[in-house]
């Protein structure tokens, strides 16, 4: 049976090999902009906030948890309990992660407080708390309590170099993403920073492969490429993803930036190499994600509606992305055009759906099942389900 800790391993883990079925290479659309909510009120922290989703107390449920700080916003991790279900997350208020029996409290500087993802750093069975800083460098917490109710050391920067010599360091605002980059087997880290570039820290395996060990890594990391060059994200302050976000099987990457987008970066390298295309911006319904205020969006990927365990589950990644203004916001993934039950395939019960719309008499109004949209429901319609099934066998 797959306990709590292998379900989030294979996330961390595999989700570099995981289509995101509504992101396309040209075209990525979300749907509309939410705002989470706990307790009926939009989620507002101070500072600026860092949203993920994660199983916190293993009730197999996705809970909210959420860095705030930077200006003058004291820097904790704040964590939201689900008390919905996986298809409809609801939150209640939120409590601070603990560490070395106090509030996690991390020294905040300018547009960064606390940048927390939540993996299993060591091979003890309890989630563990990675945590960018804003003066570049990288804090892992080990949890020393229960993985039902994580508790966390005081915490220990990460090192690089033979022997640990050297502080992990991006200079300032650490945004680290875990990932399998070189598709070793071996989990390595990926740093978005102030400078706008991707530092590349790979796990060199010396004396096992968990926990990582950087021995090989300068402590300003390698880069990401873009082309011929070293990427940077246009505006700075890189928040980076690195997973398949199209489906062709390679490693890509979203990322934030000061400005307040969402950037998509295609892997036109290969699996063991990511080397990425020129950017193109994520959209809402059309319209490009473009935040307000004093923005520096984070993004986050997620399973908004569960993993599956026992209720709904679709077939589309979801974005979670923070910003200046403390709140979270959520842009969920679009079906494809004939996924009309959105489990990610086109199939025979996309098929049944079809079918039960064709022989209503009066077909409801805006049928998906209406595929060229002119208002009615014909053999042009069938014509176009049939070609989208193929074509979806065939990928």
């Amino acid at each position: 049976m797959r306990g709590p800790r292998a379900d989030l391993v294979t996330f961390v883990v595999v989700m570099a090999v995981l289509p995101l079925g509504a992101l396309h290479a040209a075209d990525i659309d979300l749907g509309p902009e939410q705002f989470v909510q706990a307790a009926g009120e939009d989620v507002q922290v101070p500072g600026y906030s860092v949203p993920s989703l994660v199983d916190w107390n293993n009730d197999l449920l996705g809970d909210l948890v959420v860095g705030q700080g930077g200006g003058s916003g004291e820097a904790k991790v704040r964590v939201y309990l689900n008390v919905g279900t996986e298809a409809e997350p609801q939150f209640e208020d939120f409590f601070y992660a603990q560490a070395d029996g106090s509030d996690l409290v991390c020294p905040a500087s300018g547009c960064l407080g606390c940048f927390p993802r939540v993996m299993y750093w060591d091979d003890d069975d309890r989630k563990d708390l990675l945590v960018g800083q804003a003066n570049g460098t990288v804090k892992v917490y080990l949890n020393i309590a229960d993985d039902n109710e994580p508790s966390f050391d005081s915490g220990q920067l990460l090192t690089v170099g033979n022997g640990g010599l050297w502080s992990l360091d991006v200079g300032n605002r650490a945004t680290p993403c875990p990932v399998d980059w070189n598709s070793d087997g071996m989990l390595d880290l990926v740093v978005g920073a102030l400078d706008g570039a991707m530092h590349i820290y790979l796990n060199c395996g010396c004396g096992g492969s968990v926990p990582p060990r950087f021995y090989y890594s300068p402590d300003d990391g390698e880069y990401a490429r873009e082309a011929e060059r070293e990427l940077q994200v246009p505006g700075l302050r890189s928040s980076p993803v690195v997973m398949d976000l199209d489906g062709d099987g390679m490693k890509d990457l979203l990322t934030g930036n000061t400005d307040g987008l969402l950037l998509f970066y295609k892997n036109i390298g290969i699996q063991s190499l990511p080397t990425f295309s020129g950017y193109s911006l994520v959209t809402s319904c059309g319209t490009p994600i473009d935040l307000p205020g004093s923005p520096r969006s984070r993004p986050s990927v997620c399973y908004w509606t569960g993993q599956g365990h026992f209720g709904p589950k679709d077939g589309y990644w979801d974005v979670l992305v923070g910003a200046g203004d403390g709140k979270v916001r959520l842009y969920q993934g679009l079906p494809k055009a004939g996924d009309f039950d959105a489990d990610g395939d086109i199939d025979g019960d996309d098929l049944r759906v079809f079918v039960a719309e064709w022989r209503l008499q009066e077909p409801s109004e805006d049928s998906p099942a209406d595929l060229n949209a002119d208002g009615l429901l014909d053999c042009a319609d069938l014509e176009a389900f049939v070609d989208l099934m193929l074509a979806d066998a065939d990928d």
